[in-house]
């Protein structure tokens, strides 16, 4: 099990991206919780996720950056609004971000509006558990950034990193 759909909708301004996973809710919801874990998928597999910041709960943020084949490092950030363990985190996207010396974004440097990710984890009657991410973007212009620069082919091909760290097969 994995990816089951993706879909961009201009309407809603958003990216949805489904998944299935053979593992219990709490296996999944830990990809979120453990930043350990999270840094091993979230992201493309040739953008390597490292996590700096990790304080999930509403108010928390999470600090990251992604690694290019180059080296170069993208710094993004999540503000934690809303936390339901384990069906639903909801995140305000802070955007690109500048980083402090010891690696931590600290000042937003592209943030076109109110963006963000809804993420909800739902327990199948079979023991299996989906996973619906949910990217809010602020403006038709936005989106078609996204669209334009694979964001939905992307989130897919991170996920399909989870089944190798649930240890099931994809």
């Amino acid at each position: 099990m994995s990816v089951t759909d993706v879909r961009t909708d201009p309407i809603a301004l958003t990216i949805t991206v489904t998944s299935e996973w053979d593992a219990s809710i709490d296996r999944v919801w830990e990809l979120w919780a453990d930043p350990r874990k999270l840094e091993r998928w979230w992201g493309p597999p040739e953008y390597p996720m490292t996590v700096v910041e990790h304080d999930l709960r509403p108010g928390g943020s999470v600090g990251y950056y992604l690694t290019g084949p180059d080296g170069d490092k993208t710094y993004l950030w999540w503000k934690i609004v809303e936390v339901d363990e384990p069906h639903r985190i909801v995140a305000a996207d802070g955007g690109w971000a500048d980083s402090g010396a010891d690696g931590t974004p600290t000042e937003v440097v592209v943030d076109g509006g109110p963006s963000g990710m809804v993420v909800t984890l739902a327990a199948l009657d079979s023991g299996a558990t989906n996973m619906i991410v949910e990217m809010r973007l602020p403006s038709a212009e936005e989106l078609q950034q996204m669209i334009d620069m694979d964001m939905a082919e992307g989130i897919a091909a991170a996920m399909g990193q989870i089944a190798d760290l649930l240890g099931i097969a994809a």
